[in-house]
C-alpha cells in the first residue's frame, strides 16, 4: 500500500476515545464522503461511500455506537480503472435532529456549509474533525519524495473553514481550487509531522520522520560534495590559466625579466602545477600566505594581459 493508504489504515483502527470526539470525527466523515437521500415518507438515509474497507467500518462503527439507528454496508465492485470494492454505509435516520447533530443542517434545518461550532468546541474535538476529514478526503505524499498534504472538498465553504480549522494549530495550510474541488494542503515537512501526530498516526510519523532525516542527511551530503567539487574545479582551472600565462611570459620577455618576487612565484607554480595557493605559499622562502601569492599571481595575469594586448595590436 502506499504511504497515504498505511496512514489511513492506521487511523481509521483508533479507538477508545471521548464520545464527543467520535461525534466530530464522524461529522466530518459523513460531510466529507455523505450525500443525503430523502424518500416519498420523508424517511432520511445517510449514504457514506468510500473506497476504503477501514474507513467503511469506521463510520459503521460510528453511526451505530453514536445515533443508535439502523445502518448497513453495501459492496460495490468497480469495473473500470482500478476495479476495487467501493463501499456505501447507509444510515437510516430519524430526521432533522440527527442532521443536526451531525452539523449538516442549522435549526432551520438549512445546509450548514461551515463547520458547526459545536462540534469543535474543545481541542480535542477539532483534532479529531480534521481526523475525520483526512480519512474522508485526505492524502499525503510518500515523504522520499515532495511533501505534500491535502484534504479535497467539493464545498468550498466547507474547505476555507477546513483551512481555517488546521492554522488554529499554525500549520500553514491553504486553499487552492483545482477544477469543481477546493484543496486544502500543507507543503512545509514540519507542519506535516505535526498535522498526522495531532490526528493520532503516530507510526506513521515516525516513519515520516526517519525518512526524512535520511533525505536531509543524503541532501546535505550531496550539496557538500558538489560544492567541494566546484571548488576543486575553480582551483584546477585557476592553475591551468596561471600556467598559460607564466608560459607566454617566458617565450617572449623571459622570466628572467620580472622582480625577485614575482619569478620565484612563477617558477614554483612550473614545477608545482597542482599545488593549491596555500601549498605554494608554504613553498616560498621567506613563508608567504594565501592572500600575499594571489597578490603576485595577480600580477603575473596582468603582465600576461598586457603581453597578449601588445602583440594583438602589432598584428
Amino acid at each position: 500500500m502506499s504511504f497515504s493508504a498505511d496512514t489511513k489504515e492506521e487511523l481509521a483502527r483508533l479507538g477508545d476515545q471521548k464520545s464527543c470526539c467520535e461525534l466530530a470525527e464522524l461529522a466530518a466523515l459523513v460531510r466529507m464522503d455523505g450525500t443525503l437521500q430523502i424518500s416519498a415518507n420523508q424517511q432520511y438515509t445517510l449514504n457514506a461511500t468510500t473506497e476504503s474497507a477501514p474507513v467503511a467500518r469506521k463510520i459503521f462503527r460510528l453511526a451505530k455506537d453514536l445515533l443508535k439507528r439502523p445502518v448497513d454496508i453495501v459492496v460495490r465492485r468497480k469495473l473500470r480503472l482500478r476495479k476495487n470494492n467501493s463501499y456505501m454505509v447507509r444510515i437510516y435516520l430519524r430526521g432533522l435532529e440527527d442532521l443536526q447533530n451531525l452539523g449538516l443542517v442549522d435549526e432551520e434545518g438549512q445546509i450548514y456549509h461551515g463547520i458547526a461550532p459545536n462540534l469543535i468546541k474543545k481541542r480535542c474535538d477539532q483534532k479529531a474533525y480534521l481526523r475525520g476529514a483526512f480519512l474522508a478526503g485526505g492524502s499525503i505524499n510518500n515523504p522520499e519524495g515532495t511533501y505534500h498534504l491535502e484534504i479535497v472538498s467539493n464545498d468550498e465553504q466547507h474547505a476555507y473553514a477546513l483551512c481555517q480549522l488546521v492554522n488554529r494549530f499554525k500549520l500553514g495550510a491553504k486553499v487552492s481550487r483545482r477544477k469543481h474541488w477546493y484543496v486544502v494542503y500543507i507543503k512545509e515537512s514540519e507542519h506535516i509531522v505535526d498535522f498526522i501526530g495531532f490526528i493520532g498516526a503516530h507510526r506513521a510519523l515516525l516513519e515520516f520522520e526517519n525518512v526524512r532525516v535520511l533525505k536531509d542527511v543524503r541532501n546535505q551530503v550531496n550539496r557538500l560534495v558538489n560544492c567541494e567539487t566546484a571548488n576543486l574545479d575553480k582551483v584546477v582551472d585557476a592553475a591551468v590559466r596561471q600556467m598559460k600565462n607564466i608560459q607566454l611570459i617566458a617565450d617572449t620577455i623571459g622570466l628572467h625579466s620580472l622582480p625577485p618576487t614575482l619569478r620565484d612565484m612563477a617558477e614554483l607554480r612550473l614545477d608545482y602545477s597542482d599545488a593549491s595557493l596555500k601549498e605554494l605559499g608554504e613553498m616560498l622562502r621567506p613563508k608567504v600566505g594565501k592572500s600575499g601569492v594571489n597578490h603576485r599571481m595577480r600580477k603575473i595575469d596582468e603582465l600576461a594581459e598586457r603581453i597578449r594586448t601588445h602583440k594583438a595590436g602589432n598584428i
